[in-house]
């Protein structure tokens, strides 16, 4: 039976966006310890989830669509659409559990990126602002290796010469 498909491709679909949330909150951690060394590790792993969640998708429109020409209901119909379709029986309650899992998924993992982003942003405008500053006496090397400091050579006076 298609809706059982269905139900599958939404429980992985579901399983993935679990994923993609806790990858966000790898993310955030790195961000907020300045651990930034590892971002990019993680910024892939986000990348790599999101590959998934697509294929997914794709997956689920497929048995969708299958599902709603069963039901007799638009080809494209949406998962809402589906449960007000369903046939007497348990899945119009299974589609809507998974209409609503989908759902706080989807705020969750939107508040977990725009968090992120405020991040990420205050961290490029401190370092734009650090540059422009443009001192380096923080006691940090240039690209030549050097300090920023103005002497740089250490001095020592012997006053009772």
């Amino acid at each position: 039976m298609s809706a059982n498909e269905l139900s599958a491709c939404l429980w992985r679909e579901r399983e993935l966006l679990d994923l993609l949330a806790f990858k966000l909150e790898e993310e955030q951690f790195l961000l907020t310890t300045g651990k930034s060394r590892w971002l990019q590790y993680a910024t892939r792993e986000v990348e790599q989830v999101m590959e998934r969640l697509r294929a997914a998708g794709l997956a689920r429109s497929v048995e969708a669509a299958v599902v709603a020409d069963e039901w007799g209901a638009p080809q494209n119909a949406t998962l809402r659409e589906l449960v007000d379709t369903a046939p007497d029986g348990p899945w119009a309650d299974i589609f809507t559990s998974h209409l609503n899992a989908l759902t706080e998924y989807t705020e969750q993992i939107r508040d977990l990126r725009d968090l992120n982003e405020h991040y990420l942003r205050t961290a490029l405008r401190f370092i734009q602002e650090a540059q422009a500053d443009g001192s380096t006496e923080s006691g940090t090397y240039d690209a030549h290796g050097e300090s920023g400091v103005a002497n740089p050579s250490a001095q020592i006076f012997d006053l009772k010469l």
